[in-house]
């Protein structure tokens, strides 16, 4: 019952993910970070199979800091989008990895922007984008409330929404969710939602 969702907004980038690591009925742990902070100015928000998720989100981190070492300067988040975009299409024709993802990122000059990625190795620029099965919900609420140039209150707000609305609809909704954010200052932990502390 994996949620990923995230927004555009003005002079930012929110990604949130529910943080549950689950397997058939069974909960494992409640603070599974789903969310890898790529570089200093990106994030990398993942669904899908948790060995192709932690496996592939790895893979491309990796690359992204070899790129930088050899070369002096960061990926740009479209070059990042477009790189992750083609490692998909190059595995989907051998051994797939079943992973959807939402790149976040922040670049000079630029701005924020957000990259829907699926395991299918479809990639689309958009504003407000989620994967898994709060995205059904989520998207809807973002359809209705969100709007370019938003405050980081005012997504902040449409975020928790999105939260408890998965919590309230899905009949085995993820009690806790991470959120973080990118800008002009980098990628960094926004806040946790929780509804169970860890034991």
């Amino acid at each position: 019952m994996e949620s990923v969702f995230g927004l555009v907004g003005d002079g930012f980038a929110v990604v949130a993910a529910d943080t549950s690591a689950t397997s058939s009925i069974l909960v494992h742990k409640t603070n599974e970070d789903k969310i890898m902070k790529l570089d200093s100015h990106k994030l990398l928000g993942a669904s899908g199979e948790p060995g192709d998720r932690v496996q592939f989100t790895e893979y491309i981190q990796k690359n992204v800091h070899l790129y930088q070492f050899r070369n002096g300067i960061p990926l740009t988040t479209a070059a990042a989008a477009n790189f992750t975009r083609g490692e998909l299409a190059t595995a989907l024709r051998k051994n797939p990895y079943n992973v959807n993802l939402l790149m976040a990122g922040y670049d000079k000059g630029i701005g924020p922007s957000l990259y829907f990625i699926d395991y299918l190795a479809t990639l689309h620029k958009v504003e407000k984008g989620a994967f898994g099965y709060g995205s059904f919900f989520c998207l809807s609420l973002m359809d209705r409330y969100y709007h370019s140039g938003m405050s980081l209150p005012e997504a902040i707000k449409l975020v928790d929404e999105c939260i408890m609305e998965i919590r309230s609809r899905l009949i085995v909704a993820p009690p806790n969710f991470l959120i973080k954010i990118v800008d002009k200052d980098g990628a960094r932990e926004y806040a946790w939602r929780e509804s169970i502390k860890e034991a």
